[in-house]
């Protein structure tokens, strides 16, 4: 069963989206080494148009003892109102260690552009402690709170280059109704530290069903919403993804 659980969808907040959902890439497992995921995903949207949009990402993890480096890497091809094409990509990297059984810490950065949203460039560093609630093998349920360094070029003509602090906090569930099936939902609140009325929120809701050795059907809701987005650009935007997932260990 936890062979496939750290696809909680591996596109979870995948390129396209504004926060990325880090839950996703976690894999379960009590072995050292190498493990990962790599998937192909077609996807329906609408923010400001409608398009069709196709998408692959990869990711590797590495645990040994109480160390955990996880590496994500997401490119998308997007072909908005039947005509031109868009598009978007991230890289992720993010070190955890365990402090004690449910308490770990995290330090992360990330680079992601998005031409859609307008975002020439957004770079995130970040630390912070991560809290495991529960301790049932078909229930979890983790609290995030961390601080971020943002850095982020918006192409609207008008946003000027932003350096700022914000806040991280995330909670998330997985629920494993039987070793085939999981479900992960997580929601994030990123406000600015300045500034609490310029805040994001993300929630994302994911299942994943086995079909054989390795192969998954997997399926994500993401919504997302930024209080002051790039001029022209929807404060919400909506996003469904469907494909098919081959996971390692």
């Amino acid at each position: 069963m936890y062979k496939i659980i750290l696809l909680f969808l591996v596109s979870t907040f995948a390129s396209h989206a504004q926060i990325l959902n880090a839950e996703s890439l976690r894999k379960v497992t009590d072995t050292s080494g190498f493990s990962g995921a790599a998937s192909l995903d077609v996807n329906l949207k609408r923010n400001t148009n409608t398009f069709f949009k196709l998408s692959n990402n990869i990711h590797v993890q590495y645990k040994m003892n109480n160390h955990l480096v996880l590496f994500k890497n997401d490119i998308a091809f997007q072909k908005i109102e039947g005509a031109n094409f868009e598009n978007s990509g991230i890289q992720h990297i993010r070190y955890n260690y365990k402090i004690k059984p449910r308490i770990s810490w995290e330090v992360f950065a990330q680079a992601q552009y998005n031409k859609i949203s307008k975002i020439d460039f957004r770079g995130l560093f970040g630390t912070g402690p991560r809290f495991k609630i529960t301790t049932s093998d078909t229930y979890k349920f983790y609290l995030g709170t961390l601080a971020m360094l943002e850095q982020e070029e918006v192409n609207d003509g008008v946003t000027p280059l932003q350096r700022n602090f914000r806040g991280s906090a995330y909670f998330s569930f997985s629920i494993y109704p039987n070793e085939n099936m999981s479900v992960v939902s997580t929601t994030y609140y990123q406000p600015l530290i300045k500034n609490f009325n310029d805040y994001r929120i993300s929630s994302q809701t994911s299942l994943l069903v086995g079909l054989f050795k390795n192969f998954a059907l997997k399926t994500s809701y993401t919504f997302t919403y930024d209080a002051l987005p790039a001029l022209g650009i929807p404060t919400s935007q909506y996003d469904l993804t469907t494909g098919i997932a081959y996971t390692f260990d």
